[in-house]
């Protein structure tokens, strides 16, 4: 529903919120390389630490010889796993934990493991590493979880690293609800490498009775790797500060994570200063590594500054998590699902991955349908192919099951995927709402005119070229980040609104929506307002792209309006007044234009304090008042259909729509069209939502037809763990995406807004189109050799799954 419990929620015009073309505060020095990263950070006096990484899949080491690495000139220590130091920090509070901080035992190639390196040069530091004379235990490694299923498999995990192996209540917001499942009371004891997780509501057995006929059908996706543009890194240093008690701490490129260094070192925030701003774009990931929590401590031993820097090739962390699902639905001859079942197969990945991608029943788009009879049996498989850090770009939501699902009852029965969905799809209210979405069918009719959609079944068009056509549809809801408590702060000062802030932590441009927020409640242009980056502020951007602008926006409104109210009654006050003081003496005032007016009377626009009845009567926003003026706000947004729903609410939708062209003879794949129509409620800055869209789908072609992320079987190791073996799509891959956005207001956030991300992504609407062209199934990355193979053209070699 619209945004109407908070101020001015239901704004009909708007002169900086929604306009295009708002430039970007830190636009310039991230596109000219001003802008300071951890990695661009150097002190004078500065050492630099490398730490071991494990060369096998999982291995333990049992004994380390650092005599010759130290003999090195130039190398000044090297810190073992054992070594007492490491009891001198807390573990990370937004971390997992580990059985010491710095392990013995690596459960991936690459894991950081045994041993850390200091000396004066990276040069050196590797030098040193090479130089260690190390005894492993090399242990069984998993990479195919299907054999990790097996309960002949001796578990790759012992109990000092099993964090799923008892109860753990789901996350918990202040307000109680719940943000982040994990394991549930239900669900019975890990066996073996295997955990299983099962939802059931409704009744199935009645839920097959009523159907006439059942579908079964496998959807494999495959990991997909993240990499950061900017690698994680830190410096670090300690100084004597005369204004604290205590030692004062300086690291930079631990963006954002003031309070957590804090926490690990026992420090009072006030003790760690952190000026840097940036961070290099990061989906889902608001966690530190190692190389960015260890500096201070090797600072501390060594007196000198230190350095860390994770290199590219290590910044392989999963975004994807693989998902092998067989789903069975119950359908009506109608086109009516009646049963789902989901029996998943799920990698939970290297110890402390994210939870989120693996054991989260709830958000969940099979909650979108009518359908109340589900059935979920999630098989989570503990595995040493990769580390997931916080989330997946996707996480495990089902949409992409229930689109293959949509299309496979078109398919059967000869109707358009379209219908079904609008069939399946329940009210705004509930599963048991009958109503239509008033949000979905905006965008189907606007998506169904853009694209001149007219489907067909599978192999039934051909392009004048002689290429065969297929083309997809899929729909969303739209989340927002409603569970979370936001801050903001304003100041009016000498004449001009200051907005602290501490900045774009996570690499995106949400300060830029917030202060066009701020302007417009305060009638001023998005120029007058002063954005004061500072680490010590308590307004952070890492909520998360414009679901997380949509939530917190709302909060920036409401302060921005607590704002306006004291300046108005400040600007009443002083026009009253006829004389002004100037240390002892007072002079007379001339008569001010508000004199005689009361706060209720005034208004502010175009950087103007107007009378309301006569505007012509003002004087300039700068000289409003001479006080200093502040407004706090703190809380949470209005709930989110998302938020409380979980897929049972919908109020704003989604849609995208995919055309193909496939070269039967070649194999090749060409992406004729893509459109996005989505209803985001209200826009708040085109450019980032816009920006958005681009991100996801560059990230959805990427997994579909291109990105494989493969280990060596005999192994474990990585063949292709960097950016010249690993390919991904680049801007002369990515088609032009044409975008349609819906402003129906039916969001619950700032104007009525929602968000766009997380389920816009996808993994099989390309895969889909292909389908509709070709007639037999691909399993993604839809490269040319594995589309020939599954016409029965030619055999693939390779792979690991």
């Amino acid at each position: 529903m619209p945004d109407l419990i908070g101020a001015n929620g239901q704004r009909e015009d708007f002169r900086v919120v929604g306009k295009p073309n708002i430039p970007g505060l830190t636009s310039y020095a991230m596109a000219t390389g001003v802008a300071k990263y951890g990695a661009d950070f150097a002190v004078p006096g500065m050492l630099f630490a490398k730490i071991l990484r494990s060369p096998y899949a999982h291995a333990r080491v049992v004994k380390i010889d650092a005599a010759d690495a130290l003999a090195i000139p130039g190398v000044t220590d090297v810190v073992l796993w054992d070594d007492p130091i490491w009891s001198e920090i807390e573990f990370n509070p937004i971390g997992g934990r580990r059985p010491s901080y710095l392990p013995s035992e690596a459960h991936q190639e690459g894991a950081e493991v045994g041993a850390v390196v200091v000396a004066e040069s990276e040069a050196l530091c590797d030098e040193a590493l090479e130089a260690l004379k190390i005894e492993w235990e090399v242990l069984p490694f998993i990479i195919d979880l299907k054999k990790g299923l097996s309960s002949e498999v001796p578990p790759i995990r012992g109990p000092e690293w099993d964090e799923s192996g008892t109860y753990a209540p789901p996350s918990v917001t202040s307000d109680g609800h719940t943000w982040m499942a994990v394991h549930y009371p239900d669900d019975p004891p890990k066996a073996g490498n295997v955990s299983v997780t099962t939802k059931s509501e409704g009744d199935l057995d009645a839920g097959w009775a009523q159907a006439d006929m059942i579908l079964e059908y496998n959807v494999n996706l495959h990991d997909v790797v993240s990499l950061l543009p900017n690698p994680q890194a830190s410096v670090a240093w300690w100084t004597d500060n005369m204004y604290k008690p205590g030692k004062t701490l300086r690291i930079e490129g631990a963006v954002g994570r003031r309070g957590a260094i804090a926490t690990m070192y026992r420090l009072p925030d006030d003790n760690v200063i952190q000026e840097g701003v940036f961070q290099g774009g990061k989906y889902c990931d608001w966690g530190l590594r190692m190389a960015q929590e260890i500096t201070p401590l090797l600072a501390r031993r060594t007196g000198r500054p230190v350095r860390c820097c994770n290199t590219r090739e290590e910044n392989f962390d999963l975004c994807v998590n693989i998902r092998l699902a067989s789903v069975k639905l119950g359908v009506t001859s109608e086109g009516l699902i009646t049963a789902v079942e989901d029996d998943s197969i799920i990698d939970h990945g290297t110890p402390n991955s994210s939870e989120m991608t693996t054991y989260d029943r709830d958000w969940n788009g099979y909650y979108t349908l009518k359908c109340e009879n589900i059935r979920q049996i999630y098989s989570i498989v503990d595995s040493n192919r990769g580390f997931m850090h916080t989330c997946g770009q996707f996480v495990p939501y089902s949409w992409d099951m229930l689109t293959i699902g949509i299309y496979l009852i078109a398919e059967r029965l000869g109707r358009d995927p379209v219908d079904i969905a609008r069939l399946n799809l329940h009210g705004p209210d509930s599963q048991k709402d009958t109503r239509l979405v008033p949000s979905f069918e905006a965008c189907v009719e606007e998506g169904q005119r853009l694209m001149n959609w007219d489907w067909h079944p599978a192999g039934g068009r051909r392009l004048p070229d002689g290429r065969l056509h297929g083309a997809s549809f899929r729909y969303q809801m739209c989340p927002r980040h409603s569970f979370l408590k936001y801050f903001t702060k304003l100041e009016y000062r000498g004449g001009v609104v200051h907005f602290p802030t501490q900045g774009p932590i996570a690499g995106w441009f949400g300060t830029e929506c917030f202060t066009m927020i701020a302007a417009e409640e305060l009638g001023i242009d998005f120029e007058d307002i002063c954005v004061d980056y500072d680490y010590r502020a308590e307004h952070t951007d890492e909520a998360g792209g414009s679901d997380g602008v949509t939530g917190h926006g709302w909060v920036v409104k409401e302060c921005a309006n607590i704002l306006k109210k004291k300046i108005l009654e400040a600007a009443a006050r002083e026009a009253q007044e006829t004389t002004s003081r100037f240390g002892p003496m007072e002079f007379p005032k001339p008569p001010s234009p508000l004199t005689g007016y009361t706060a209720e009377e005034l208004d502010i626009m175009d950087g103007r304090v107007f009378v309301k009845a006569d505007p012509e009567k003002f004087v300039p926003f700068a000289q409003a008042t001479a006080e200093t003026i502040t407004a706090d706000y703190g809380g949470h947004s209005p709930k989110s259909a998302w938020a409380t729903g979980f897929g049972r609410k919908l109020d704003t939708m989604n849609t995208s729509w995919c055309e193909v062209a496939v070269d039967e003879e070649t194999g090749e794949v060409e992406i004729l069209k893509y459109l996005v129509v989505a209803d985001v409620g209200k826009v708040i800055r085109r450019t980032s939502l816009e920006s958005q869209i681009d991100q996801v789908v560059f990230f959805s072609q990427g997994c579909q037809l291109m990105e494989e992320y493969i280990l060596d079987p005999e192994t474990g190791v990585k063949l292709n763990g960097n950016m010249l073996d690993y390919r991904r799509p680049t801007t002369l891959d990515v088609p032009v995406v044409d975008k349609e956005i819906l402003e129906l207001r039916s969001g619950d956030g700032a104007y009525g807004a929602s968000g766009i991300a997380h389920n816009l992504a996808n993994s099989h609407l390309i895969v889909t189109a292909i389908h509709n062209a070709v007639g037999v199934w691909v399993d993604p990355p839809a490269t040319p050799d594995r589309v020939l193979k599954a016409l029965g053209k030619c055999e693939r070699e390779g792979g690991n799954q």
